[in-house]
């Protein structure tokens, strides 16, 4: 009788064993196979598994681009402002050289035309 619960707890043990044994089989199977018989198959798979243990490269702008930027967005909104204020002057409504470049800014706005309206308009 003694010897039962130890011959229970040797066939428990071998089985665990077996069943480890036959898991780390298949996976050593399924890795070579992987790798000597399907290697272009699964190559997308692998660069996308790296990938997805990257982070994201995500590069900063630099700060004086951005600062490049404000300048421009400044400029073109004084440039417009500048460019409605000789609209709503009434003196150039007297002045045809610049009722001529305010209709061609109206018709065709281009960097000639305004500096042309900001040149010959009050």
């Amino acid at each position: 009788m003694s010897d039962r619960p130890l011959s229970l707890f040797k066939l428990s043990a071998a089985i665990a064993f077996g069943i480890w044994l036959g898991f780390i089989a298949i996976a050593l199977t399924a890795w070579l196979a992987s790798r000597y018989v399907f290697p272009q198959s699964l190559a997308p798979v692998a660069q996308a598994v790296q990938q997805l243990g990257k982070p994201a490269a995500v590069a900063p702008e630099p700060p004086n681009r951005m600062f490049e930027q404000y300048q421009q967005n400044l400029q073109k909104l004084e440039q417009q402002q500048a460019l409605d204020q000789a609209r709503n002057n009434a003196r150039n409504l007297s002045n045809p050289k610049c009722q001529f470049w305010l209709q061609q800014d109206q018709n065709a706005p281009n960097e000639k035309t305004r500096a042309n309206v900001l040149q010959f308009c009050d």
